[in-house]
């Protein structure tokens, strides 16, 4: 949709000085061509007003800014007080809103996002929808699949997804939401009908100093919104009743007791996977999948309370949650060639650490948990010492590796990591930085009816050094071979 800074700056509230023909809204100058408008936005890293004149001279027509001095003479422009807030609907604006024109899924919290996007998708195609997707693994909005750069794009990228979604027919957009992206406004602009809640945990303190702030940027998603839209929250959750607070859209609770409206009886969970009963009201439905643990079957109880929400017969749900298949890099088995089985998974908090690890405990009946992990660098610091005594409770064989340092030294960040085993735990430890020895060594120390889970990394096939990602797709060692 072609308009004038006028037009696109009214979603935004925006006075506009002069006129130009605008033909899209960007905010990376390197992206300028004729007939642009260029957002210059206060990035974390750089920022976008000391690109001004360079997207000017690459034909940007339109500038919108926090300061009209950074303008050239001649240039239409408005300014705002924060252009991250108003980027969003000038850029949904540009294309005709397409996040109005279908249903919108936002799922947020720290654990879980992944695979509830994964499950809500498979019940919304069970259910002959035609759903896309858009998350820490891929976007796909029907029209093209392409692997993820964040869980959540910028909000430009997001209205180009949304709009290239709704041209391929696409009927609803599941989308995962990060606390960093509803900091930065990103999702400014969309309009979300049914927001999720799904846990809230220990993470990303680097960026948000206090849990505190890390709660407020999640409660951001559902204070935006509507009247006519839907909270899906996890009544078990600790934070849920302060995200409730003060809402304007109808609310509906999920969980694993009978205190919520929609929730499982478990019934058994074990190696095989989990068979439990999803209750709502007077109906109730069986569902018997492959996926484990207790933190898999709030995924599954909160994908069908969403599901419900969006009209799905419910027995159409339990059945298209029991042929579920294994989400990428979450419990994900790895075929091999021995006598012992491998699984890798994106657990990177002491929450999903024991979450995952807990789950594997029926496994230890027949052999050891051998665990390989690290902790991210230029991440939150706290977590490394906690997540190894969440190792040292659960594994029997711990490999202390590696997991994008950034620019941090991986020796220190192990360091830290092991003030957190006992005297005790450190006699199960083994310490390799080279990430790819590390799973070497682990599969070495593997005996027949052991389990052996690489954690940290899941679906991603690269290691961050230095700022530099170097691709690290195989285990180097034949016949296995896997995401590391």
């Amino acid at each position: 949709m072609v308009g004038s800074p006028d037009r696109l700056a009214q979603g935004a509230r925006l006075e506009v000085v002069g006129d130009a023909d605008v033909r899209r809204v960007i905010i990376d100058s390197r992206r300028a061509q004729d007939g642009d408008c260029f957002v210059a936005v206060r990035g974390t890293v750089t920022d976008g007003h000391g690109y001004i004149a360079q997207a000017v001279a690459s034909g940007c027509t339109a500038v919108v800014c926090e300061n009209a001095t950074a303008v050239p003479h001649g240039i239409a422009h408005a300014v705002a007080a924060d252009t991250r807030q108003v980027v969003g609907p000038m850029a949904q604006a540009a294309l005709g809103w397409p996040s109005r024109k279908l249903p919108v899924v936002g799922v947020t919290g720290t654990n879980g996002k992944t695979t509830f996007s994964y499950l809500l998708r498979d019940i919304l195609r069970a259910a002959g929808q035609k759903p896309a997707m858009l998350g820490t693994i891929v976007y796909d909005t029907l029209a093209h699949a392409t692997q993820a750069g964040t869980t959540t794009p910028s909000p430009v990228q997001l209205a180009e997804l949304m709009a290239e979604a709704l041209a391929a027919g696409a009927t609803h957009v599941v989308m995962e939401i990060s606390s960093h992206a509803l900091d930065q406004h990103r999702t400014d602009g969309i309009d979300v009908d049914v927001g999720v809640f799904t846990n809230l945990s220990r993470d990303h303190l680097d960026y948000h100093g206090t849990m505190a702030n890390y709660l407020a940027a999640k409660r951001r998603l559902f204070r935006s919104l509507g009247p006519e839209a839907t909270a899906v929250l996890n009544r078990d959750d600790e934070h849920a009743d302060e995200l409730a607070e003060g809402l304007r859209a109808r609310k509906l609770w999920y969980g694993l007791s009978g205190a919520s409206e929609v929730y499982a009886r478990i019934g058994e969970v074990d190696v095989s996977g989990s068979r439990f009963t999803i209750v709502h009201g007077d109906q109730e439905s069986s569902v018997a999948t492959a996926l484990t643990g207790r933190h898999n079957i709030y995924n599954c109880v909160a994908a069908a309370a969403t599901a419900i929400v969006l009209g799905i017969d419910q027995r159409g749900i339990a059945a298209a949650l029991s042929g579920a298949a294994c989400v990428p890099g979450r419990l994900q088995p790895v075929p091999v060639e021995a006598p012992f089985r491998v699984l890798v998974d994106y657990a990177h908090t002491d929450d999903a650490l024991r979450n995952v690890l807990s789950s594997l405990e029926p496994f230890r009946r027949s052999g050891r948990l051998i665990l390989v992990f690290g902790c991210g660098g230029d991440r939150d610091r706290t977590k490394r010492p906690e997540m190894a005594r969440v190792a040292e409770e659960f594994a029997d064989v711990i490999v202390v590796t590696s997991d994008n340092p950034r620019s941090e030294d991986p020796e220190s960040i192990i360091d830290e990591i092991l003030v957190g085993f006992s005297p005790l735990g450190m006699a199960k430890v083994t310490v390799e930085p080279d990430r790819r020895l590390a799973i070497a060594a682990a599969l070495d120390a593997a005996r027949p009816g052991d389990v052996v889970l690489i954690a940290g990394k899941g679906h991603e096939d690269y290691q961050i050094v230095g700022g530099v990602a170097s691709t690290l797709t195989t285990w180097k060692r034949p016949p296995l071979q896997c995401a590391a």
